[in-house]
């Protein structure tokens, strides 16, 4: 995919617009990080303001998915950024939103692992809890993604044994669809918000849960992801029993985990490669369906 090298016209006349009466833009920067969106901060003047541009391919679903997103979630109390406009609302053949800025930036590389571990597992349990999850204008998780046609490698027939039982009958909550160490910013050591929420539908909270364990153990281990699931249970988090949950991130990702290299690298994990990712990956699928068979 090739992302697109410089702001829609549209998108900065409306980031003027959504400013103030007399306001212009006075810089724009690229933002490193994902590689679904070009992403640029900015920043306006009379009055000083910064706002967060995402921009997609032409004919990419995505802009109009996360402007709807927004709209349905109204923040998730705090937690995501606010629609300020998208380009439905102005002539550009590219498709862009325009997205409040969360204060913070995103930061993969926490000088204790643990802690940033400890509140991602608490702010998924708030995101988790939110009333905005039952609104009927989201899609469910099954009906964005499907179900059989992305299950692949060693743990496909485990999950699909367990689908009616366990993974199809579990509650459904507001799920942001790639919960992860990339896509939420941080203040320091605090986390401070939750961002890329094209994906958002509502679905188990396993879904969230065990993705963004995926991430921690490719980054950390599973030290760290456990971590991340403790702390989300004593935030009153819904999923007691991980391992269904995470044998269907395997069978998700089992053919696209090398794909996340330029995620991981524009933010500073150079070492994670596309052999180390699978390396990673083949090393949790085989531990944990030893365990489920044990």
């Amino acid at each position: 995919m090739s992302l697109v090298a410089s702001p829609a016209p549209g998108a900065l006349s409306a980031a003027a617009r959504v400013a103030g009466p007399g306001s212009s833009v006075a810089s724009v920067s690229p933002l490193t990080g994902g590689a679904h969106a070009s992403t640029f901060l900015v920043r306006t003047t009379n009055p000083d303001r910064d706002l967060i541009l995402r921009q997609f391919e032409a004919g990419d679903p995505a802009a109009d998915d996360e402007a709807r997103a927004l709209r349905i979630i109204d923040t998730a109390g705090g937690l995501a950024p606010r629609l300020l406009a998208r380009s439905g609302d102005a002539p550009d053949t590219t498709p862009w939103v325009l997205i409040s800025r969360m204060p913070g930036t995103a930061d993969i590389r926490p000088a204790d692992p643990h802690r940033a571990a400890r509140q991602l597992g608490e702010t998924l349990a708030r995101l988790h809890s939110a009333e905005c999850g039952s609104s009927p204008q989201l899609q469910t998780v099954f009906e964005r993604r499907g179900r059989r046609t992305r299950l692949s490698g060693p743990a496909a027939s485990v999950v699909d044994a367990l689908w009616h039982t366990t993974i199809a009958a579990a509650p459904l909550v507001l799920t942001h669809g790639d919960y992860q160490s990339g896509n939420v910013v941080w203040s320091g050591d605090r986390l401070t918000g939750v961002v890329d929420w094209e994906g958002a539908a509502r679905g188990p909270a396993g879904y969230d849960l065990s993705w963004c364990r995926f991430d921690l153990y490719l980054l950390y281990g599973e030290p760290v992801a456990d971590t991340c699931l403790r702390a989300y249970r004593e935030a009153g988090g819904l999923v007691h029993d991980p391992y269904p949950w995470d044998l269907w991130t395997l069978a998700r990702s089992h053919r696209s985990v090398e794909t996340w290299v330029p995620n991981y690298r524009d933010l500073g994990r150079t070492d994670l490669t596309a052999a180390e990712l699978r390396r990673r990956h083949t090393a949790w699928t085989t531990d944990l369906l030893r365990r489920h068979e044990g």
